[in-house]
């Protein structure tokens, strides 16, 4: 009889200890306000990100993710966390700008040299300072997930140094930063919506474009091109953006778990973009066109050109903003 009491209570204090863990999580269904599609890496984050969840909070945090700009596009939907009636949006950088100019920072040519370098800095001090900023503005930022690199495909000629960019149409993003920077290459850079480009290739009307691997290929740039450089020139970040006011309404706990899966879905979405963008690349490679890499050095003697760039964007970004990611760029690669 003893031993059934022992029994008993020894598992009257695991269930009783055990309880508290979920106690401070409330059920919550937590929208995420996407502009890519289910299909795109983020989907994979988002997957990872509910199943670490589920782990912390019994179940009761639940992200409901709408995608294709389902609620509206980024600026739109970062505008409704800010007012507190949405909880959250996966976003790229550049079209926030106009909220916190300190983002353009991400916007300037051939800040980071690779990928690891990128993750260095953003989940490092600089990052943390860059989500201060988000803060003051109403907005918690998880983590740091991933657009990726910017390359270059064109139908003149391979780009193997800067004087190549002379006279080519590139279709850019409406965006001051990158205009200026293609222009200052020689290049005739043309903003246009991106729903236009490829007919825009297709007949001539521009001579190339700049995105990812992963966006060249599915939107099949590829056909209608003969040259890929893997420039390199941009990386673009996606914020996994919170409203504060609602962030600050959720427990300790909850806010915990949300900063830590977060991480848990930023590297998965890492990983698969990286993988995403081997693929798209041998996908290319397999369509005939010529791919080559732009140098180390080449990319060194374009980033001095682009000096004038960084110089012109500087008071608008914050010129300390931009001094410190410089010299954490430069700590990155020591």
């Amino acid at each position: 009889m003893r031993k059934f009491l022992l029994a008993t209570t020894a598992i009257a204090f695991a269930v009783s200890g055990a309880a508290p863990a979920f106690a401070e999580f409330n059920e919550r269904t937590i929208r995420v306000s996407n502009g890519i599609n289910a299909d795109h890496p983020v989907g994979n984050g988002i997957d990872a990100m509910q199943k670490c969840l589920d782990e912390k909070s019994g179940g009761k945090l639940k992200l409901q993710a709408f995608w294709g700009g389902a609620l509206g596009g980024d600026l739109q939907a970062t505008q409704a966390l800010r007012s507190g009636v949405q909880e959250a949006v996966v976003t790229s950088s550049s079209p926030l700008v106009g909220i916190e100019p300190a983002l353009g920072v991400f916007d300037l040519p051939f800040l980071f040299s690779s990928a690891d370098e990128a993750y260095k800095v953003l989940d490092g001090d600089f990052g943390n300072m860059m989500n201060e900023k988000m803060a003051a503005v109403g907005l918690v930022n998880l983590a740091y997930w991933e657009n990726g690199f910017r390359n270059l495909s064109n139908s003149v000629r391979p780009v193997t140094k800067w004087e190549d960019f002379e006279g080519m149409k590139v279709r850019v993003m409406q965006n001051n930063i990158f205009l200026d920077t293609f222009q200052n290459l020689g290049a005739n850079a043309t903003p246009m919506a991106f729903g236009e480009v490829f007919s825009a290739l297709e007949t001539k009307t521009i001579d190339a474009q700049e995105n990812p691997y992963v966006t060249i290929d599915t939107s099949k740039f590829f056909e209608v091109q003969k040259y890929i450089t893997e420039t390199n020139h941009a990386y673009t970040p996606f914020l996994f953006l919170f409203s504060k006011a609602i962030f600050d309404t959720y427990t300790p706990e909850e806010q915990t778990a949300l900063r830590e899966c977060a991480v848990v879905g930023r590297d998965v979405e890492r990983s698969v973009i990286a993988d995403l963008n081997k693929k798209s690349l041998e996908k290319i490679k397999a369509a005939g066109l010529e791919v080559n890499v732009l140098s180390a050095d080449e990319q060194a003697r374009i980033r001095e050109k682009s000096k004038i760039v960084y110089e012109k964007h500087k008071d608008a970004i914050g010129a300390d903003v931009v001094d410190q990611i410089l010299a954490k760029i430069e700590e990155a690669r020591k």
